[in-house]
């Protein structure tokens, strides 16, 4: 059994690995989240599978809202819970939807279990947040995320991934105005085929990769409905 120092040692690792509670990374990521290369294109992507009479959705790890901000220009009305950990993005949520009652604001760490309280979505989404998981987390909560989906609702994710080669994760960087270890330390990559696999293990239908530029992919699936 492992003494309580290497246990509190290990539990430090993993938070420096993690830099999302710190309140300057977050502001940093949030000044330059909206100079993405293709990153509209990949929502834009995003947008064309929710279905356009959305009721209730799921945001995981909303930010500060850009994507729900963005569903609700052509729906309005949609309920929506916006799920984070960072207090710099929970702050943003909080101030950018204070007035409007058909967002709910939940605090939790994707490190953990979702909820069992949630209740139930017509269409679950995310953007660039999953890949600050391991591989075995990423692939429970995407069954996690299945079993939250209404018959019919899908799940799409707009995330970072690897590329084949270190060449072309320069190419990616380049494209950033990054130089090789100037990465976040909290990515934990994976593969598109690797994520399309974990989705179909979780029971979803129609998975595939529904849009790609470099390292940013959109990836997709729909809970089967009963016959």
């Amino acid at each position: 059994m492992a003494d309580q120092g290497s246990i509190r040692a290990n539990l430090v690792a993993t938070a420096m690995m993690n830099r999302w509670q710190e309140r300057d990374h977050a502001e940093a990521y949030l000044a330059r989240s909206g100079k993405v290369p293709h990153r509209s294109e990949g929502e834009a992507a995003l947008f064309e599978l929710v279905p356009a009479r959305v009721r209730r959705v799921l945001d995981i790890g909303s930010g500060d809202g850009r994507l729900l901000r963005l569903l609700k220009v052509s729906n309005p009305n949609v309920a929506a819970v916006a799920l984070d950990f960072s207090d710099t993005m929970l702050d943003a949520l909080s101030e950018q939807y204070a007035d409007d009652a058909t967002v709910a604001i939940c605090r939790h760490d994707l490190e953990d279990e979702l909820p069992g309280d949630l209740g139930s979505f017509d269409a679950v989404i995310s953007s660039f947040a999953i890949h600050h998981l391991g591989d075995e987390r990423k692939a429970s909560l995407y069954a996690e995320i299945a079993r939250l989906l209404e018959p019919g609702g899908v799940f799409c994710n707009l995330e970072h991934v690897t590329m084949a080669n270190e060449p072309l994760h320069r190419k990616f960087l380049d494209a950033l105005g990054q130089k090789p270890g100037q990465e976040d330390p909290s990515n934990k990559l994976a593969s598109v085929p690797d994520q399309l696999t974990w989705l179909r293990d979780a029971g979803l239908l129609y998975v595939d990769c529904y849009w790609k530029w470099q390292e940013l992919a959109l990836m997709a699936g729909w809970r089967p409905v009963a016959t």
